[in-house]
């Protein structure tokens, strides 16, 4: 009997775009992979989301990205209407898209991070909370939303005259330099490190998202120690938050540091995203990967 699955999609967060896209070609993979496949682009509108779920699906495949769909929101309702669906649960997604709680579970994992202190709006304009260069993060954003470096010789941060995007407070952190480096978790087995370059700054939505915005080398050209450092590093993050599914670790590495920025639990499923390059070098089809992310749903337990 062919399963029916449910792809969310879309959402009200500042990735809704990425979300899209990712939704449109997880749902073309799925097809391929020969599940009956119903895309839902989601509002917000919670009565006609579980409308649309019903009769329910055998597996919602979550591809929302940003609040609400990846911090622990859908995960919490879909575990009250008892459908399984992929990437992590309530906790683990609400965790990883904590910033500052993530990183204190790191630490308590014995994972380097970066230093960091948190800062409301007057604090950062009041002076520099630490010295430059250093990075303004939203604490509950992904896909480098909202994130802006100060560097020696910069002015005011640019949100000064536009107005402050942000919650309560963020979370300043050192830069570090050097290179991005990122490894996706598939289960219990890390799959392999990508070399991240960009002409930008850094690694920012625009280099994630956009065609050409960014080069990746895989495997990463890094000596073999800290390859598999790289690797060991973002599975003990993937298990430490509690994951399941894929998730995906970004570094940084400096020559000498190396340290984990973030774990993504729901990583990008576009064209250019890092995920399907990695399983596709690891011998895995984009509708192979798919189809293990639904043959691995569940709901908390």
């Amino acid at each position: 009997m062919t399963r029916h699955v449910a792809v969310l999609m879309g959402g009200w967060s500042a990735e809704r775009e990425v979300s899209l896209a990712s939704g449109a070609a997880c749902t073309n993979a799925l097809k391929e992979a020969g599940f009956d496949v119903t895309p839902i682009d989601v509002q917000r509108d919670m009565g006609a989301l579980i409308t649309r779920l019903y009769p329910k699906p055998d597996a919602v495949f979550n591809a929302l990205h940003g609040r609400y769909g990846e911090d622990g929101c859908v995960q919490g309702l879909l575990n009250i209407l008892g459908i399984p669906y992929t990437h992590s649960g309530l906790l683990a997604s609400s965790l990883a898209m904590d910033k500052p709680m993530a990183k204190r579970i790191f630490e308590e994992a014995g994972i380097p991070v970066a230093k960091h202190v948190m800062a409301s709006e007057a604090e950062i304009l009041a002076g520099d909370p630490m010295p430059r260069p250093y990075v303004i993060k939203p604490s509950n954003e992904g896909s480098s939303v909202g994130i802006h470096i100060m560097f020696e010789g910069d002015n005011e941060p640019p949100f000064a005259s536009a107005g402050w995007p942000h919650g309560d407070q963020v979370m300043v952190e050192e830069f570090i330099g050097g290179q991005e480096l990122t490894v996706s978790v598939m289960g219990d087995k890390p799959l392999a490190v990508t070399d991240i370059s960009t002409e930008r700054n850094f690694y920012d939505y625009e280099a994630k998202y956009v065609a050409g915005g960014s080069k990746h080398v895989i495997p990463a050209k890094i000596d073999d120690e800290l390859y598999e450092t790289c690797l060991e590093l973002a599975l003990r993050a993937h298990r430490a938050l509690g994951c399941r599914g894929v998730s995906r670790a970004d570094f940084r590495y400096d020559g000498d540091r190396l340290c984990i920025l973030e774990v993504n639990t729901q990583p990008g499923m576009t064209a250019t995203s890092l995920i399907p390059e990695q399983a596709e070098y690891a011998g895995i089809s984009f509708a192979e990967l798919v189809t293990w992310m639904v043959d691995n749903a569940r709901c908390d337990e």
